[in-house]
């Protein structure tokens, strides 16, 4: 007797036992629930890349054991309730949003997709049909910008379980199965790499039933997978993408960076990173020089981590943390010659359109900071901007919560909280003592998604460090300031450390 009650006793233990991230609002009127899975692309067996992502989908876009995906849409939408999952590197995580009038209604369906998920031949069909047309055209088609963000990452940690897309490769999508699908979320999504989130105002009844549900996962235990590191190139290693009717040259440009938001040093970072540029804020260096200025693009940034969706959030969103990091500058596209030859007849001699000189003005300014750091006046102006800004991160309580969980997997309590006081303490040397110990400029990997007609001379530019003039018309000439085009002598002379220079058929990549 004493031996089974014993038994039983573990069984509910292991049960409940999954971590716990609580974020209670007595005053809300809504619930957030967070189901994360340490999983996420690097789980992705070899020849299966996109296999995470694809039992993902399948979860999150098909029915349950008793009612189908139209059944549950049209269930849910008088409720203004929703899900949907995401899936990264190293996390995937299935988020459920209702108001608490319906969250006794709705919670049969969140239990149904991820216990019983029915798996269905024709949702099989659907989910898949949309990934490969992913990998072998959205991604290529739909934005040159995310394009060379993905090239760029493909690049960085070539030859790693990082270097593949979430969604995978063409060839790899090919061969997924369902019972590819099956297998895999009853291996890698199981009550052992579970962690839960909830924010909102619920009961402690309600919680206890849902980690009682969580426990009833797969009882398998997933071998542990070591994230890919980014690879340390040598020199400056460019990789042009060549497509028919490319829009401009869009720029992507990226070195590995020793440290996380795990780090003290992150926050001194975070200030550098914010003067040189922050994400869709046009105070930074890069946005002043290169669009303010010279009207050369729409936008010039700077990252110290990897930006999920850079096209469509304007804040940086949670539910992408990652054990590897890179320091990247992403340059929006810019004019190619054949455009600027349509444009200007007094640019009609040019080989090549804007993207060498957008690329030396922008490693030239990451080095300048290097060299000279941050003023007493620009890192107290940066600061005090920061420490309100990341304020803004977590407007929302799903945004609370997504922090709140990423700030674990960092091994932080409260990422949020604990930067503002980082930032409270930083004095400009301690900025600029980071950006010298961590920032680089000799070594980096460069993607460009440009057209057919500006590879071949763009690549022997690079290649030969030509000078790269700025390719101004007339009118916008005349009307520039001396020391802006003094300066722009010394950025068409800058020297890159290129040592190699690729061209990739745009239909060659994600193969």
């Amino acid at each position: 007797m004493k031996k089974m009650l014993m038994l039983t006793l573990l069984l509910v233990l292991s049960l409940t036992a999954q971590p716990v991230t609580e974020l209670l609002q007595p005053n809300s009127n809504k619930v957030v629930i967070k189901v994360r899975f340490a999983n996420g692309s690097i789980a992705d067996p070899k020849g299966k890349e996109g296999l995470t992502y694809a039992a993902a989908q399948l979860v999150a876009q098909g029915g349950t054991g008793t009612m189908t995906f139209s059944q549950i849409q049209d269930m849910l939408y008088p409720w203004a309730a929703g899900y949907y999952v995401q899936v990264d590197k190293e996390v995937s995580t299935f988020t459920f949003m209702v108001h608490t009038d319906f969250l006794a209604q709705f919670y049969p369906v969140v239990k149904g997709l991820l216990l019983t998920p029915s798996f269905s031949e024709e949702d099989f069909q659907r989910v898949m049909k949309n990934q490969q047309n992913f990998v072998d055209q959205v991604i290529r088609a739909s934005s040159d910008e995310e394009y060379s963000k993905k090239a760029l990452e493909h690049l960085l940690f070539r030859g790693t379980n990082y270097q593949h897309m979430v969604q995978g490769t063409s060839e790899s999508v090919k061969s997924i199965t369902l019972d590819d699908i099956k297998k895999h979320y009853a291996d890698v999504f199981t009550r052992n790499n579970v962690s839960i989130g909830i924010a909102g105002n619920y009961t402690p009844e309600f919680l206890k039933q849902l980690k009682s549900d969580i426990g009833q996962l797969s009882a398998a235990k997933p071998a542990a997978v070591k994230p890919g590191k980014a690879v340390m190139p040598n020199g400056v290693h460019v990789e042009i993408i060549a497509k028919d009717n490319a829009f401009g040259s869009a720029i992507f440009t990226g070195t590995p960076l020793a440290i996380t938001r795990s780090s003290k040093d992150f926050a001194a970072l975070m200030v550098a990173n914010s003067y040189l540029g922050e994400h869709r804020k046009s105070y930074g260096k890069l946005y002043q020089k290169i669009r303010e200025t010279r009207s050369m693009n729409y936008g010039d940034y700077s990252y110290i981590e990897w930006y999920n969706n850079g096209g469509g959030n304007m804040l940086p969103p949670s539910g992408v943390p990652r054990s590897s990091n890179s320091f990247a500058l992403w340059i929006r596209p810019v004019q190619i010659a054949k455009q600027l030859k349509n444009q200007y007849a007094e640019l009609a001699d040019i080989s090549v359109g804007h993207a060498h000189f957008a690329l030396r003005m922008a490693v030239r300014e990451v080095d300048l900071i290097i060299k000279n750091g941050l003023s007493k006046e620009d890192f107290e102006a940066t600061r005090t901007f920061l420490r309100s800004y990341t304020k803004l991160y977590v407007q929302t309580p799903n945004e609370q919560l997504g922090y709140l969980m990423d700030s674990k997997f960092y091994g932080r309590k409260d990422f949020i909280t604990e930067v503002d006081k980082e930032l409270s303490k930083l004095t400009v040397k301690d900025v600029n003592a980071a950006v010298k110990k961590y920032w680089r400029t000799d070594n980096m990997f460069v993607t460009i998604v440009t057209d057919k007609s500006e590879a071949e001379p763009l690549a022997k530019s690079l290649l030969e460090n030509t000078p790269s003039p700025m390719a101004y018309s007339n009118a916008v000439k005349a009307g520039l300031p001396k020391e802006v085009l003094a300066e722009d002598d010394v950025v068409a002379a800058y020297r890159l450390n290129v040592k190699k220079v690729d061209i990739i058929d745009s239909k060659d990549t994600f193969k």
